[in-house]
């Protein structure tokens, strides 16, 4: 089958390397454009990008879905399937209805659950214990389409943004050529999505901030959800410090309020104590809350900062 595959993120290599593997023909695939990145604003491509190249497969990265050109490209490769999973930008109808198999989402949850563009963190940060991936059919809307198929993995306590990631990628993968195979042979029909909607809009960096008034449980979902990116943060004597691992102690202490700074950081929430295990101070590496405590005078009883 000829196949244009959309995506950007680490989350869509699995995708497109089960793609590769499996004997179909990838024509080409479409990525954002290159991006600065880093303190240093390093033109970076895509993860999507580089395996691409590394596969010698032509590259589309328009900066419009609409673009007249762009349109024209993907006609005159004729593709029978168009796959996207995590592109980042909605395909218009000139797009959708381009392939005869039309186009294929892989989806990070059991939709219509966290339909949007950050469902992994979301999850994590609510305090869900499980999600999953949805193929859909695609239409016109955010994450609308009928359900083809869907699989549900568990979410661990130790899980973060990062590894949950990990895992329904590789899922994801899996379950894309399990719906290809069943497109194929016509033994999969497509229903309507049905049940509770809920939204997983993009995360910006201020979402991170700790609110120390909300419950240890909360702060300890927040602070997994925002890990690798944007990373929770709160402040110390103004300084602003991403707090890169938790663990929810019992107790009661005064929301903000330091309880211990002798070799472990204690924090007061609203209902229950934090222990800070790593954090980030800015402009510094990630170091063990031991390593940062050895350098600072902080005393019981200190407050962290509204800002």
């Amino acid at each position: 089958m000829r196949i244009i595959f959309f995506g950007t993120p680490l989350f869509a290599v699995p995708s497109l390397r089960a793609l590769l593997q499996s004997g179909d023909e990838v024509i080409a695939v479409v990525t954002q454009p290159d991006k600065k990145k880093g303190r240093d604003r390093v033109v970076t491509p895509p993860p999507i990008k580089e395996v691409a190249a590394d596969n010698g497969i032509t590259i589309l990265q328009p900066s419009s879905m609409k673009e007249p050109s762009f349109i024209g490209e993907l006609e005159h490769l004729n593709p029978e399937m168009i796959v996207v999973v995590a592109y980042g930008k909605i395909l218009p109808s000139q797009v959708l209805g381009l392939p005869l198999h039309g186009c294929i989402n892989v989806h990070a949850s059991l939709l219509p659950k966290y339909r949007g563009a950050a469902p992994i963190q979301w999850a994590i940060i609510n305090g869900e214990k499980r999600t999953g991936i949805t193929t859909m059919l695609m239409d016109e809307g955010l994450d609308t389409g009928d359900i083809l198929l869907q699989e549900e993995i568990e979410i661990s306590d130790d899980d973060t943004a990062e590894t949950l990631g990990k895992r329904l990628a590789d899922t994801g993968a899996s379950l894309l050529m399990q719906t290809i195979t069943k497109i194929r042979d016509g033994s999969l029909k497509a229903v309507p999505q049905a049940g509770n909607t809920s939204y997983a809009p993009p995360l910006k960096k201020e979402a991170g901030k700790i609110n120390w008034g909300k419950t240890a449980a909360e702060i300890f979902n927040l602070v997994r959800g925002m890990y690798p990116w944007p990373c929770a943060y709160c402040y110390l004597n103004k300084e602003r410090i991403k707090i890169i691992k938790v663990r929810v102690l019992g107790g009661h202490g005064m929301a903000g309020r330091i309880d211990e700074a002798d070799g472990e950081l204690v924090v007061g929430t609203g209902e229950g104590l934090i222990s800070v295990m790593e954090l980030q101070p800015e402009g510094k590496r990630l170091m063990s809350v031991k390593d940062f405590l050895q350098g600072r005078r902080l005393k019981k009883g200190a407050f962290f900062d509204e800002s």
